[in-house]
């Protein structure tokens, strides 16, 4: 079955537009990914679990202060994502700060501190809350369901247009 140019142009006109969009956010909030899910409960009641979070990356770490919510790589690995408080400034020279859950007792060593310029990735701006629900769902394989499904749609209108134009 030989797939309509018209399928293959829409497919691509809708790829290149998706791919704009994202490339246009990544380039406005200064970060490869301007939003994060919520994944744990150590910022309640502030963010909770499943609020998507939009991070400013353009806010320079020197201008970071007590009270701002970060984002950053834990330092102790870089594995993990974390998004605290900045509890307060370690030192000026070169730049360090202490984070801390809202909801945790303490900072703890190697995952709220020492964030440097470098695990720092960028400053809450907004959270939409329980957003995230909606990218759970649409984890593999339901995401892919889609995809294939919205394509079979574009390709089904093709076809019926075109017996219908004939």
């Amino acid at each position: 079955m030989k797939i309509p140019r018209k399928v293959v142009k829409d497919v691509a006109v809708v790829a290149i537009g998706v791919l704009g969009i994202w490339l246009g956010l990544q380039a406005a909030f200064g970060t490869p990914n301007p939003f994060y899910v919520v994944a744990s409960g150590s910022m309640v009641p502030e963010l909770e679990v499943h609020d998507v979070i939009v991070v400013q990356g353009h806010h320079p770490f020197e201008e970071v202060v007590p009270g701002n919510i970060i984002v950053f790589d834990r330092p102790s690995d870089r594995a993990k994502v974390i998004v605290h408080r900045v509890t307060s400034i370690i030192s000026e020279d070169p730049k360090q700060v202490r984070t801390k859950g809202d909801a945790n007792s303490g900072s703890i060593p190697g995952t709220d501190w020492p964030i440097t310029e470098r695990e720092y990735i960028g400053l809450v701006i907004h959270s939409v809350p329980a957003i995230g629900y909606v990218t759970q769902a649409l984890q593999p394989p339901v995401n892919y369901i889609i995809i294939v499904v919205v394509v079979g749609i574009m390709a089904a209108r093709h076809f019926s247009k075109s017996r219908s134009s004939t």
